[in-house]
Parts: structure tokens; C-alpha cells; sequence
């Protein structure tokens, strides 16, 4: 799971190579502090937990990995049928848009998940014994620490599973060369119960409001928790759950949806970031970027598939310029060269410049829940309550005529379908639509396998269409493989048979 570590909370020396103007990202532990000088007050738990998040957005210093955002955007993405290879795409990158994927692909590294992970495990572990070494570290205070770390491992536990299906969990700290490191892989059911667990957990001790914008998007809130609890009900087909989360986040009435011109619409919520639309977000600065400018438009690796402005936005005939949908056309992408500019546009006119390409990573907004919200309705018979959301979110985002669906109210995979190419269209290269795709096929017993396959060969070359399909049918192909080298270093692994 983890290479050897070489001193007991070397993790901290990390935290982090960038500075914010935020302030929640600004107190970082001074280098070489080892575990007996640097547990002692609350200031340090502060700053461990701080650098749980510095780790979401880049590695620590002479560690030679991708960003964790990149990792996110590619396992969501490359299998989603949105995205094709760009001019510098590498043969990693090109197996897994292919459906080609092997145990030796370095894409399929899951270390920097559980790096991160036992950066929660840590607080976790070791926080509470603050209370005895500092008085001023009230009870709440603790519990609102500990609500971020039990958060943001739940987060990455749930992406681990549906990326990856069955994989190790480790619930306790990794603080010395001589722990185990051979540990089976947990069921993905198994996960999901206990990313539902630490949730519930982390709700009971969330923070409602921290007192400034930046923290309320940038770290976790109470409503980060229900959109994630959303999330895993249905992937777990707990649809009255689900309804429930959504229903927290919706009542609250801290969050609405930004009724503008397409260009202050773009900047408000992607370029600038932080809006009312906005639950949570990995908070990229000038100083430290996120890996999209060069990813998408310098040295593009990926762009988005030829007809993905027809056929997700749709086009006016009669004036494609003045009427469309707002999060297409230089929103999303642009439709001329395919370029992904939803992480690099300014407004709907002018790109930012590369060193003002500070745009944040979303990872869930509040059309997200909406959406959320629809699928639960949907799946417990009430399906006019999900039309009605889907039409309120396509008029506010201008959607067109040609993109409308008129499903009955009582035909359940109608409305999914609606729920899907809506979601398609609002969430765009964020990460979602793999998993989208996957969470409905694999329903009911996998009882829309098809969905998965149909995506697949939209954007396959030709001559490898029929080897796709024969994958796709086996379900073990819809989750990647263990890395050869978690193989190697953890023989209580066993590979996804489908991989053997």
C-alpha cells in the first residue's frame, strides 16, 4: 500500500510547497519535526490537518508523482466517452482511453490515495492525545479537526472503490518501518459501509460555517458531508438515504444557482471559483497551479471527442452564435478544436494567462446535488419530482430545445436517462462521468450493462470496437487493476480476475 517510510511523521515535512493568501492555508509545521515535539497543541493539529488538504492539490517535495487532481480527472474521464487522446497523449494514457488497460500501467498507481489517507489516520489517531498536552483545545475543537480528516479519508476511500472495486483499508496511522504493510483488499460493499460509517461520524462533529468564504468551499463543511453521503447512497442503491442528504444540503439554503450571462456565469463559478453554486473545492492559487493549463492547452493530452458539442449541447440552426447553452461553447470546451477549457477559460472570450491559471478543482457543486437529488427520485417512483428539477437547471443553464427529453413520469430509466445526459452536460471533464455511467449500468444487478458499452464505442476507433465490447461484458473490466508493484510489495493482494 505504502514503500517504507523513513521516519516516523516524515509526512509532515511536506505540508506544504505552496502559499495561499487564504489564510486556513497558511500555517504549515517548520521542517524535521518529529512526532514527540510537534503533537503538543492545538496549532499543530491545525496544521497537520491543513496539510491533508495541501496534499490534494500536489505532491510532497521530491516525490516524482502526478497531482492527486490529475489522477481524479483521468479515472472519471478517460472511460467516460467524452474525452479522446490530445497531440502529446502517452501510450498510459491512450490504453486506458482504449479500453486496453494492463497491471503494469502507471495510471493505476493508487499510492498517492493512501499517502494521503494515512495523512487522515494520523490526525485521527493522534489529535485526541492533544487534549492532555493542551488545555485551550476544547472538545469541539477536536471533534471539528477530526470531522475534516474522517471526511476526506471517507472521499478517497469512496473513489478508491469505484475505481478499483475491492482494495486494502487501513483505519489507523502508518507511524513506523515495522507495521505490517500485507493487507488483503476489503470488498467494495465492505468500503462503502465504512465510508458511510465515517460520514455519518464526521457530520456529528462537522463545522457549519467557518467564518470566511475561502474555508467554507475550501474545506469541509457539514454540506461537503451530506453531497459526499449522497453520493455513496447511490452508488449503494440507498435511494431514500441519498434523498435524505440532498434534502440537507437544498434546505439549508446556503447555495443557489447563478442566474447570468454566459460569460459572468463562466467566470463566477469556474474562473473566479468560491461561488454560491460551489460545496467543495481543491483551492488552487497563482502560486500553486493545478496541472489543467499544460494538460488541456500548452502540451494537450486530452481533448474533448469531435461531435461533443452537437450531440451533449445541441445547436441552434438558425443562430448556433447568440442561443446556447451556457456550459457548452467556451465553457466546457470549444467546439472548433475540441480544447478543454473549462479549467483554463477566463470568460467565454479570453483564456487566462498561465500564471493566472489558478482554477480550483471542483468536487461537488450544488447543480451536483440537484442532479443527486433527481437519480433518488427517480428511483423511488417519483419522477415528476425529477423532471421538474431537470427543467428548472436547463432553463437557468439556457439548455436547448434539441437536447430535451420528454420521458413519463413513471418510466423510471426515461428519467435516469435525462438525469445522465443532463449531469453529462452541467459536469463536464470534472471527474463524473465514468462513474455516472457506471453507477447506473451497474444497478439492479447490472440490469443496463449496455450503457457502458454503447459509451465505449461512441468515440472507439473502428477496428477496436468488437474487442471493447467483448471486454465491457465482463464486469470485472469496468474497474481498473492492482498495480504490478502493489503486487509485488503487498502479497496479501489478490488481482481482479479479470486482469489475471
Amino acid at each position: 500500500m505504502q514503500t517504507k517510510i523513513k521516519t516516523i511523521l516524515a509526512i509532515f515535512i511536506l505540508f506544504v510547497s505552496a502559499s495561499s493568501c487564504d489564510s486556513y492555508l497558511d500555517l504549515r509545521p517548520q521542517d524535521g519535526i518529529v512526532r514527540d515535539e510537534f503533537w503538543k497543541t492545538k496549532e499543530d493539529i491545525q496544521a497537520a490537518v491543513i496539510g491533508i488538504y495541501s496534499s490534494l492539490l500536489s505532491s510532497p517535495p521530491g516525490v516524482s508523482d502526478l497531482p492527486m487532481t490529475q489522477y481524479l480527472f483521468m479515472h472519471g474521464e478517460l472511460r467516460g466517452g467524452m474525452v479522446v487522446e490530445g497531440l502529446v497523449a502517452n501510450e498510459a494514457e491512450r490504453d486506458i482511453l482504449e479500453t486496453n488497460v494492463l497491471p503494469s500501467n502507471d495510471l493505476t498507481d493508487w499510492s498517492i490515495f493512501y499517502r494521503t489517507i494515512n495523512y487522515c489516520n494520523t490526525v485521527i489517531d493522534l489529535a485526541p492525545t492533544v487534549k492532555n498536552e493542551d488545555p485551550t483545545l476544547t472538545q469541539v475543537q477536536l471533534n471539528n479537526f477530526l470531522s475534516e480528516a474522517l471526511a476526506i479519508r471517507a472521499y478517497l476511500y469512496f473513489t478508491l472503490a469505484r475505481t478499483f472495486k475491492d482494495v486494502p483499508m487501513k483505519l489507523t496511522a502508518t507511524l513506523s518501518d515495522k507495521e505490517n504493510f500485507q493487507i488483503p483488499a476489503s470488498k467494495q460493499a465492505e468500503v462503502f459501509a465504512q465510508v458511510i460509517k465515517d460520514l455519518k461520524l464526521a457530520e456529528e462533529y462537522a463545522v457549519e460555517d467557518y467564518g470566511n468564504n475561502a474555508s467554507n468551499k475550501g474545506r469541509i463543511t457539514k454540506y461537503t458531508i451530506n453531497a459526499m453521503q449522497a453520493d455513496v447512497y447511490l452508488w449503494a442503491e440507498k435511494y431514500q438515504e441519498a434523498l435524505d442528504a440532498t434534502n440537507k444540503v437544498i434546505d439549508s439554503q446556503k447555495f443557489k444557482l447563478i442566474e447570468a450571462s454566459a460569460s459572468i456565469w463562466f467566470n463566477t463559478v469556474f474562473a473566479k471559483g468560491n461561488s454560491t453554486e460551489s460545496i467543495f473545492e481543491f483551492q488552487y492559487t497563482t502560486v500553486n497551479r493545478g496541472p489543467f493549463y499544460s494538460l488541456f492547452f500548452q502540451q494537450p493530452h486530452f481533448k474533448a471527442y469531435a461531435l461533443m458539442m452537437d450531440e451533449v449541447y445541441g445547436f441552434d440552426a438558425n443562430d448556433p452564435v447568440n442561443i446556447r447553452d451556457i456550459r457548452g461553447e467556451r465553457a466546457a470546451l470549444i467546439g472548433a478544436t475540441g480544447e478543454i477549457y473549462k479549467f483554463t477559460g477566463l470568460n467565454s472570450e479570453d483564456r487566462k494567462e498561465l500564471q493566472d491559471s489558478d482554477t480550483h478543482w471542483f468536487v461537488y457543486r450544488y447543480a451536483d446535488v440537484l442532479l443527486m437529488k433527481a437519480e433518488a427520485l427517480a428511483r423511488l417512483g417519483q419522477g415528476q419530482g425529477a423532471i421538474d428539477i431537470i427543467t428548472d437547471l436547463r432553463l437557468k443553464r439556457k439548455a436547448l430545445k434539441e437536447t430535451e427529453m420528454s420521458p413519463g413520469a413513471a418510466d423510471t430509466n426515461g428519467v435516469i436517462d435525462y438525469v445522465l445526459a443532463e449531469r453529462a452536460r452541467e459536469l463536464a471533464f470534472e471527474g463524473k462521468r465514468w462513474y455516472d455511467v457506471l453507477r447506473i449500468a451497474r444497478a439492479n444487478n447490472y440490469e443496463r450493462i449496455q450503457l457502458l458499452i454503447d459509451l465505449a464505442i461512441a468515440s472507439a476507433p473502428v477496428d477496436k470496437q468488437q474487442s471493447i465490447i467483448a471486454k465491457l461484458k465482463d464486469p470485472n473490466s469496468h474497474y481498473l487493476p492492482i498495480n504490478t508493484n502493489e503486487l509485488f510489495t503487498n502479497k496479501a493482494l489478490v488481482q481482479n480476475p479479470f486482469y489475471k
